[in-house]
């Protein structure tokens, strides 16, 4: 499991770092003392776990814990034990009331470990068929991958574009890319396109189905790659 830490003070995050170290487990990929440093990361970059500090300078914990993709499982850390009412309204996993013991991190760590397990038990995507299911609010959609033309990433949010409809769900590219098969294709930040729905390629964007989509620079290679690679 994917972890980060955001927390203002260096010394919480070497303890939890410590702490971590423990659990096979779980990989901390990166730490933050800055809440907007850690949500450019989220955004392109998908976490299994955080460890947030509630009460930080200019963003709060809170604050950033209502904007990052809910199946993120966030376990807020404060030396304020008035905040933990509110933190769980957030829907948050736990909460580590500072001074951390090993002994109560131990716990959380298992509660998160069973969460993992039973959340690895369902297949996201169902490769006989090829079909995949997006949660969207209250709903889940199982969508033929063959009928998703591109997705489009707005904010905190990507859109699944069919022929049909657009299905907005809370994840990041990095996320999305996960359940994709290899006919999808990163061609900008925000859009991955169905390589095989591509009516013309020009320059600097392609189209599908008369919407014109940009080429980022970055990922012009790739795209080429993948054309030269379908003849």
């Amino acid at each position: 499991m994917k972890v980060i830490i955001v927390d203002d003070e260096p010394k919480a995050i070497t303890l939890i770092s410590s702490y971590l170290s423990h659990f096979s487990d779980f990989e901390l990929v990166q730490t933050f003392r800055n809440g907007l440093k850690a949500l450019e990361f989220l955004n392109t970059n998908a976490v299994d776990v955080i460890f947030l500090d509630i009460n930080m300078p200019h963003l709060s914990g809170l604050s950033i814990s209502k904007m990052i993709p809910k199946d993120t499982a966030i376990v807020f850390t404060t030396a304020y034990a008035e905040y933990a009412v509110e933190s769980y309204t957030i829907n948050a996993f736990d909460y580590l009331l500072k001074p951390i013991s090993l002994e109560r991190f131990s716990k959380t760590i298992s509660k998160l470990t069973a969460k993992f397990n039973t959340k690895n038990t369902i297949v996201p995507v169902n490769t006989e068929s090829k079909t995949i299911f997006i949660k969207s609010g209250l709903v889940t959609h199982q969508v033929a991958l063959q009928d998703i033309s591109y997705l489009e990433k707005d904010g905190n949010y990507i859109y699944y574009v069919t022929a049909d409809t657009k299905i907005m769900a809370r994840e990041t590219i990095a996320e999305a890319l996960q359940n994709l098969t290899g006919d999808f294709i990163q061609i900008q930040k925000s859009y991955i396109v169905n390589f095989k729905k591509i009516e013309t390629i020009e320059t600097d964007f392609i189209t599908i189905r008369a919407n014109k989509l940009p080429i980022g620079s970055q990922y012009k290679n790739k795209l080429i790659s993948k054309m030269n690679s379908e003849h």
